[in-house]
C-alpha cells in the first residue's frame, strides 16, 4: 500500500438536499476504494472464492477478476488465489486487504457526519457531439461533459465531489490526465470541518466552483482566500441536461 493514500467522500439523501449518506473513498496510485470494492472483498472472504463471490454479487467472473486486478495494482495484494485440487480451489483475502477493509470502515465511521455535497450549475450550450460526449460553452469557458442527444440548451452540474484542486505548479496539462475539464481560479473561501473542507473557487461565473476536499489537501496545497487554483473535473463526471424552459 502507498503512503500517498488520500481519501474523498460525498454524501447525498432521498430528498432533493444531499446530506447524511456518505460514499466513502479511499485512494492509493490513481486507483480508488469505494463501498462496492469493500463489498466484493467481504464477499470473497464469506464465499471463499472470487468466482462465489462474483455469482453471489450478480456480476461476471471476469469483471470481479478485473476489478480486483486494479486494486492491486494501487493497494498491494489483496486476494490470495488457490487453483484446482480435491476442494476445486479458492480465494482468501490477505492480511493487506484486511487492514485496508479496516481503514476503509473506519473513513466511512469519520466521515459520516460530513453536512451535505455541493453542485454547482452552469447554464450551456452544446456547440459539438462526439457520441455521448459533447462541448458545452458556458459563462465559465468551453465544458466537455455527457450531454442528452436531443438538446442543445442546457444546464452543466458540477458535483463538489468530482472537482480535484490543483496548486497552478503542480496541474497537470490536459493531455497528461483524464480530468481534461481545467479552469484557473481564486479561492473566495474555505470551510473547514473536522476531516473535510469545502473551498469555493471564483473562476469568473457569478457561482463560484464548490470543490470538496480534505483538510489534509488544505495544508498540503495552501489552500485559503486569495490563492490561484486549478479546477479541475472529468468528462466522464460531467454530466448536461436539458436547461428547463420557463413558464
Amino acid at each position: 500500500m502507498t503512503d500517498d493514500t488520500e481519501t474523498t467522500e460525498d454524501g447525498r439523501t432521498e430528498d432533493d438536499s444531499p446530506r447524511a449518506a456518505f460514499d466513502a473513498q479511499l485512494v492509493a496510485g490513481g486507483v480508488s476504494f469505494g463501498a462496492q470494492d469493500a463489498r466484493l472483498l467481504r464477499t470473497i472472504d464469506d464465499a471463499g472464492s472470487l468466482n462465489a463471490a462474483a455469482t453471489a454479487l450478480g456480476r461476471s467472473y471476469a469483471h470481479a477478476q478485473r476489478r480486483v486486478v486494479e486494486l492491486e495494482g494501487g493497494f498491494g495484494a489483496l486476494v490470495e488465489r488457490e487453483r484446482g485440487g480435491a476442494s476445486g480451489g479458492g480465494s482468501t483475502l490477505t492480511e493487506n486487504a484486511r487492514s485496508l477493509l479496516q481503514r476503509f470502515r473506519r473513513l466511512a465511521a469519520e466521515s459520516s457526519g460530513l453536512a451535505e455535497v455541493d453542485e454547482t450549475v452552469l447554464d450551456g450550450t452544446v456547440v459539438e457531439r462526439d457520441g455521448e460526449f459533447g462541448l458545452v460553452r458556458t459563462d465559465a469557458g468551453v465544458v466537455r461533459a455527457l450531454v442528452p442527444p436531443d438538446s442543445d440548451a442546457v444546464e452543466v452540474c458540477l458535483r463538489s465531489d468530482v472537482i480535484t484542486l490543483h496548486s497552478p505548479e503542480s496541474a497537470p496539462r490536459g493531455d497528461e490526465t483524464s480530468a481534461r475539464n481545467q479552469f484557473v481560479g481564486e479561492i473566495r473561501g474555505v470551510d473547514r470541518g473536522e476531516k473535510i473542507a469545502r473551498v469555493a473557487v471564483d473562476v469568473g461565473t457569478g457561482a463560484p466552483f464548490l470543490a470538496l476536499v480534505t483538510t489534509t489537501s488544505v495544508e498540503r496545497l495552501g489552500l485559503e482566500p486569495g490563492a490561484e487554483v486549478v479546477a479541475s473535473f472529468k468528462a466522464t463526471a460531467t454530466r448536461a441536461v436539458p436547461r428547463s424552459s420557463p413558464e
